[in-house]
């Protein structure tokens, strides 16, 4: 087989060692009463790559900050700001325009911005499972760790 057959092949199959995380992930690992926080205590506790955006970041501090009180939204923050093996991608307008796009797609779901855009990042990256408990996030077809128990 001809080397760049390969490459090329390896690149539509997906980054295997990344997965994306969604806001719904980070609240149930940081939240003991959530129903999934052993499931992602489990995960975080050898991930592969992880990948976010600004917008997940943003959206958890914001639960946690309506849900509770500052001090716990800040300790939100201090554990995103610990997780090495998280990326956080910035929202540029290429991917809010994505987003956007997404949201016409699929306007008869109640899907956010930052779902949107979730969905358009995991396309782009080719990423193969989504750390979610949102359902939305598998509407591309991208499984959820909630579904591979």
């Amino acid at each position: 087989m001809h080397p760049r057959a390969r490459a090329s092949t390896a690149s539509c199959m997906g980054k295997k060692n990344e997965a994306y995380v969604d806001t719904s992930a980070l609240i149930a690992f940081a939240d003991r009463s959530d129903s999934f926080h052993h499931l992602f205590r489990r995960a975080f506790a050898n991930p592969p790559v992880l990948v976010s955006t600004t917008l997940v970041i943003a959206e958890g501090h914001a639960w946690f900050l309506r849900r509770f009180d500052s001090y716990r939204a800040l300790e939100f923050v201090a554990m995103i700001d610990a997780m090495s093996p998280l990326r956080i991608l910035g929202v540029s307008r290429t991917e809010w325009k994505a987003g956007a796009e997404l949201l016409r797609k699929f306007s008869d779901q109640a899907l956010t911005l930052t779902d949107a855009v979730g969905l358009h990042v995991m396309k782009s990256r080719r990423i193969p499972v989504c750390w979610s408990t949102d359902l939305h996030l598998g509407l591309t077809g991208v499984p959820l760790l909630i579904h591979e128990r």
